[in-house]
């Protein structure tokens, strides 16, 4: 009956053994279905760590950092990074603008392609990115704006910093190339192609990476001839 004594190892109708849950309860450190294991997110979301980035190629790779990118302090080391047969870009950075040149594939030659208007970082680079990947680059030059007398002042440290970030978001081997007479060499040439001010305001950053880029490309071909002799 109801107030009889149950014999001891036996329960009431209705109650637990210790240790026990009820149907639909999950285990201790466990979540709700749908939630997975505790401490990771539902399906659809990024694990902690890992973020879209612009990949090398123009696109988004979800869920993983770029690796394998390296900056090269030398215009040999570089040479050597840069996958055969794949033309390689050339980069001004200025404070308001990018200027990008791209060389043929024998990387003989430097052609002016474009002047990016800077924003943010995050934008530069997409959009930066988008632009090489399209144009199958394997390599980057970026302009080192020296000092006149060779050391590097607050423009210089401002392009190490941009490649250092850049260098996050793609395996793209970079280096970096004396610019300080790029601009200036840039602008006589666009003087004596009798170009307007205007013309010459428009296009002169991107003339200034072709300029920068064509070092480059002419010191790697020094190098080339080099090894062959």
């Amino acid at each position: 009956g109801p107030d009889e004594i149950a014999r001891p190892g036996t329960r009431r109708p209705g109650t637990r053994r210790p240790g026990t849950r009820r149907p639909g309860t999950g285990r201790p450190g466990t979540g709700r279905p749908g939630t997975g294991r505790h401490g990771t997110r539902r399906h659809g979301t990024r694990r902690h760590g890992t973020e879209r980035r612009p990949s090398a190629r123009g696109g988004v790779v979800p869920g993983r950092k770029a690796v394998g990118a390296v900056i090269c302090e030398t215009i040999e080391d570089f040479a050597r990074a840069v996958p055969p047969g794949r033309p390689i870009a050339g980069l001004d950075l200025g404070t308001k603008t990018i200027g990008v040149a791209i060389s043929d594939r024998l990387l003989g030659s430097a052609t002016p392609v474009e002047t990016l208007k800077r924003a943010k970082f995050g934008a530069d680079a997409a959009r930066l990115l988008e632009l090489l990947g399209g144009r199958e680059s394997g390599g980057v030059v970026l302009g080192l704006p020296r000092n006149m007398d060779g050391t590097e002042g607050p423009r210089a440290q401002s392009a190490r910093a941009f490649a250092r970030n850049l260098e996050r978001l793609t395996d793209l081997p970079m280096t970096f190339w004396d610019e300080r007479l790029s601009t200036v060499a840039a602008e006589r040439a666009l003087i004596e192609a009798d170009a307007s001010r205007a013309r010459r305001a428009e296009v002169i950053d991107k003339v200034a990476a072709a300029y920068i880029l064509q070092g480059a490309l002419d010191r790697m071909a020094h190098l080339r001839a080099e090894e062959r002799e």
